[in-house]
């Protein structure tokens, strides 16, 4: 014997149903919380502030990028000094 049940109703109602509670006021706090979060902190993401934190972890690193960049583009060697 096959038994089929069709229940139609909204996500609301089930929960209801279910006994679960609603979830939907914490989700929006958390939602407007993360929002808040973002845009204090999107001007650390700026292309302008990554590459300024970049470029002042090491005093080398603009003649690394140079060095990587030509040799991506088969344009050279890298540099070369002597290291004498």
């Amino acid at each position: 014997m096959k038994v089929n049940i069709e229940i139609d109703c909204t996500p609301e109602e089930a929960r209801q149903f279910m006994g679960l509670p609603d979830v939907q006021p914490m989700q929006n706090a958390m939602m407007d919380k993360l929002q808040q979060k973002m845009s204090e902190n999107i001007d650390k993401f700026s292309p302008e502030t990554i590459l300024q934190n970049w470029f002042t972890f090491d005093p080398k690193m603009t003649e690394r990028f140079q060095d990587m960049f030509v040799n991506m583009a088969g344009l050279g060697m890298g540099r070369t000094k002597d290291k004498t």
